[in-house]
């Protein structure tokens, strides 16, 4: 079992990096060409004498990326404990650097702009990684994989956060380079997969039985976005802010806290070795993503940005695609769906509706009402014995909001209740880690997951989020039952009242951390995972977080989903747009740019007259004109910008969304018909008179 080198030293030299590791003194060293990025591995006793500027430490190799006019080699610098899962250690990107091939770099606006992107991207995001565990993996899945294999070979593809950035180092494992044709096993160590999500564990007890619960979410790398710039599904059936949660209970866990090293535990591994206990796995899966169809909101500065949405038929491909990959990982799916049922989230739960009648052979629906609504559980399911296999599809509709109006919070309850039947014939995974199996990490199963629920809101973030809760916690009294740690007909928050707290807050730390991803801001409704009610003081929480995800959605998000395209391969510099420059610039007509600013003046000057102190026997009127005329100049600004919003978004630079570039057009050539303004817009965009020149100077600077 080849795992990640756990310590790795890289030597900066003239004409390459060298990667190297202290532990394995006999591995072979990765070498990269510089400025080529060529790969090679090479025998590190004789690269013991080569002059180097400089050595350095490094907890891991994040990957390479390209941008327009250089190649990075992306290394971890700083990476900190976060907690054991089954006795391996995991660890939280903390810090990276960005190791140039060129020796001289050349400095270019766009070049610069995307460098400093993908850093904060980096900077931001929650990645984690393991050097001896696979997260990218559920337990249920690991147990069925070949543990001889490579740790990035296992990885699911759906969650090897930085498989792009990684794409170089796994090409040259499975065809080689230049002067090594052959596959090469030994770069195998220098490969490190990560994850972007949640990883939260504790060490802990219930009713003074001691074990381990954690949380991981795992973030899909398809399809990922901004929570406006990225919603429904692609062509190939990848959904937006699709999330894959697994809570975990481990009984006789060897070790899962901060220390080091004990028993059986070795430098490579980094396992700790435990007694001759048996160590119990328990763990339960959960799903969550946009609505499968084709739809998207467009931002124009209003609260609530309209909706737009293709013909069901055209997007039944990419479901079916969605749906085929979901049956054949997790069995069945169950298709909650928590979107209102009027007003403007109505087309989108008809557009589901829709989608699964056209799926599933024969459907089925039933309509439950009750003094609140007329539509409080609407599901489909086939009404035969399954013929196809997205007979395996069973749609449940919850009217949340009407269900739980007035802070009547608990009312989410009946939805559990609902779908009883259902979890109970799903069951959750549950294995052995025998005393011996730290040697090949093999699992005994004795019982599987079946099924899992597929959990959905409009950004699937609030509603989804305090679904997803209940539903872990009924499955956790289950568990604790079964395990003959709890009577049957009890729950745990009324019996260990410390540990019912930390389970609170891990759900809702799980929220925060999902939301803040996709939204740029916390959870909504927390209140209600870590208190258990719903409260004013929460309610107000909510509607900060609302003002903040506004602003931010719609000024803050444009370079936020530059970052994701960059290094999530989305947005190629080396082979997009070649020739282009200034990818970045702003293209509007200055007198468009110049409103808000023109406003804010304005606003400047209004509020300085109107607290600035008047002179004895000065008049009166001239002060009042001049506060007139800069109120309506003001007023007529932000008039205009509010009812021109398209304008005014912070829109992705990389790859524009195509309603983007619609409503962008349509807008302007509006403003080009105003009596007023039209003949003063430009009839030009900015920059395209000078493209001439840029591509010269882009020429330039690719020969240097």
């Amino acid at each position: 079992m080849t795992l990640p080198f756990r310590d790795i030293n890289v030597q900066a030299a003239s004409d390459s990096y060298i990667f190297t590791s202290p532990s394995s003194p006999n591995a072979a060293a990765l070498t990269i060409d510089r400025p080529t990025g060529d790969i090679r591995l090479s025998d590190a006793s004789l690269l013991a004498g080569k002059r180097v500027s400089r050595v350095s430490s490094i907890a891991g190799i994040l990957g390479m990326i390209r941008l327009r006019l250089d190649k990075y080699i992306i290394v971890i610098t700083k990476a900190q404990p976060v907690g054991r899962l089954k006795g391996h250690m995991v660890y939280r990107v903390v810090a990276t650097e960005f190791l140039p091939l060129r020796e001289r770099q050349v400095h270019d606006p766009d070049e610069d702009k995307m460098l400093a992107l993908t850093k904060a991207f980096i900077k931001s995001g929650p990645q984690y990684f393991a050097y001896s565990i696979d997260l990218t993996n559920s337990f249920q899945r690991q147990a069925q994989h070949d543990p001889a294999s490579p740790l990035w070979a296992r990885a699911d593809d759906r969650f090897f956060w930085n498989r792009f950035v990684q794409s170089d180092l796994i090409d040259f494992r499975t065809k080689g380079g230049r002067g090594q044709p052959a596959p090469q096993p030994g770069i195998d160590p220098y490969i490190l997969p990560t994850i972007f999500g949640m990883f939260e564990v504790h060490q802990t007890t219930f009713k003074n039985t001691p074990l381990t619960i954690a949380l991981i979410t795992r973030r899909s790398r398809h399809r990922v976005g901004t929570r406006y710039f990225s919603r429904g599904l692609d062509d190939e059936g990848h959904a937006s802010n699709y999330n894959e949660t697994e809570q975990v209970v481990i009984l006789n866990d060897p070790g899962s806290g901060l220390g080091g090293f004990a028993g059986s535990g070795d430098m490579q591994s980094g396992k700790l070795g435990g007694d001759a206990k048996e160590m119990q796995i328990l763990s339960y899966v959960q799903t969550r993503g946009s609505v499968p169809v084709y739809w998207a909101e467009v931002n124009n500065l209003k609260y609530t940005p309209k909706i737009q949405l293709r013909g069901i038929e055209s997007a039944l491909p990419a479901a079916k695609a969605h749906f085929d990959e979901q049956i054949r990982i997790y069995g069945d799916n169950y298709l909650v769906n928590l979107v209102n049922q009027k007003g403007r989230e109505m087309r989108i739960k008809q557009a589901y509706e829709q989608m699964v009648d056209m799926l599933v052979s024969s459907p089925e629906e039933h309509t439950q009402s009750d003094a609140l609504t007329d539509e409080k559980f609407h599901t489909i399911d086939s009404s035969g014995p399954p013929r196809t296999q997205f007979d395996r599809l069973h749609y449940v509709y919850f009217d949340f909001h009407t269900e739980t109006k007035g802070l009547q919070m608990h009312r989410a309850q009946l939805l559990i209740d609902k779908m009883h039947d259902s979890l109970v014939a799903q069951q959750y995974f549950r294995a052995v880690d025998m005393p011996a199996s730290h040697i090949d990490g093999r699992l005994e199963v004795r019982n599987q997951q079946t099924s899992v629920v597929r959990t959905n809101c409009m950004d699937c973030l609030d509603r989804t989020n305090v679904v997803q809760s209940l539903l872990a916690r009924w499955t956790l009294d289950r568990m604790f039952v079964d395990l003959g740690i709890m009577a049957r007909g009890t729950r745990f928050a009324d019996q260990d009242p410390a540990f019912e707290f930390l389970y609170r807050n891990l759900w809702a730390d799980n929220a925060d951390i999902v939301s803040r991803s996709y939204s740029g801001t916390g959870a909504m409704k927390t209140d209600l995972t870590r208190t258990g009610k719903r409260t004013k003081a929460g309610a107000l929480q909510d509607a900060n977080v609302a003002v903040t995800r506004y602003c931010k959605n719609n000024f803050l998000d444009g370079p936020r989903q530059d970052g994701f395209d960059l290094f999530l391969g989305a947005y190629q510099p080396s082979t997009s747009n070649i020739g282009g420059s200034l990818v970045f610039a702003d293209r509007r007509p200055a007198l468009i740019q110049s409103v808000p600013y023109v406003a804010a003046f304005s606003l400047f000057v209004v509020c300085v007259a109107m607290f600035t102190r008047q002179l004895p026997g000065s008049s009166v009127w001239p002060l009042r004109l001049f506060l007139f005329f800069w109120t309506f100049v003001a007023g007529w600004c932000l008039f205009f910008i509010v009812n021109n919003g398209m304008l005014y978004v912070n829109w992705p630079k990389l790859n524009p969304r195509p309603w983007a570039t619609e409503g962008y057009h349509e807008t302007i050539s509006k403003v080009r018909k105003d009596k007023i303004l039209g003949p003063l817009v430009a009839r030009h965009e900015r920059g395209l008179s000078t493209a001439r020149y840029i591509n010269a100077e882009e020429g330039k600077k690719r020969i240097e």
